[in-house]
């Protein structure tokens, strides 16, 4: 295989979790008597956390007080509904079938709450990563290279044959900050277009051509 460990980005990359996001924020805003977030919207505020996604989503006079307040109101009513309508893309659970039976080490690596990132490997993917990290307090979340670094900990195992595979420029981002290559998905929350500018040089149209980049 051309690469021995793989860390994959979560949201866009293995499951399309966009709808149950866009619906979470929506009940917050709903509550609060704010506008609602059309799906396209909400598309382009992931990627940095929960916390950023309800700032970005909450009209611009609301202080960074408000903003946090709501951002733990969303944390607590994603964790409940976060799989409603989410699923993996397709494809992906038999690309991991395929690394596993090859030998490969799996993690995921995720701006997503560390208990709502393992808890969703878990039940899409039993069996199938080594190694989940999420965001938490006292660690720096994407694009800093931090929860990159623990996940290689935990695989025990260091940079070398490793690569990172995201759909966003904070994957990209990530992956240069942690000194690995990096494999942009077009299937994700950005456009093949969004992410050449944003960099990326090595792209997989399809769960097939990312399968072949990864063991070739």
């Amino acid at each position: 295989m051309a690469y021995q460990t793989i860390l994959f980005d979560l949201d866009g990359t293995l499951l399309d979790t966009l709808e149950d996001l866009a619906d979470a924020v929506n009940h917050i805003l709903e509550r609060h008597r704010c506008p609602q977030r059309t799906l396209d919207e909400v598309r382009l505020f992931v990627g940095n956390g929960l916390g950023m996604l309800m700032r970005r989503s909450l009209p611009a006079q609301y202080s960074q007080t408000v903003s946090d307040l709501l951002a733990e109101e969303l944390r607590t009513y994603y964790t409940a509904h976060s799989r409603i309508k989410t699923a993996p893309y397709a494809g992906v659970r038999e690309l991991l079938e395929t690394l596993h039976a090859a030998g490969a080490k799996v993690a995921v690596v995720s701006n997503k709450a560390d208990e709502a990132v393992g808890e969703l490997c878990s039940f899409y993917f039993p069996g199938l990563v080594d190694a989940a990290v999420g965001e938490t307090a006292g660690r720096r979340p994407k694009p800093a290279p931090d929860a990159v670094e623990l996940a290689l900990e935990r695989l025990h195992v260091d940079k070398t044959d490793a690569v990172y595979v995201g759909d966003s420029q904070v994957d990209l981002d990530t992956a240069k900050a942690a000194g690995l290559p990096c494999v942009a998905v077009t299937w994700g929350f950005r456009s093949r277009e969004d992410l050449v500018k944003a960099g990326a040089e090595t792209l997989a149209d399809s769960v097939e051509e990312l399968s072949r980049l990864l063991q070739a």
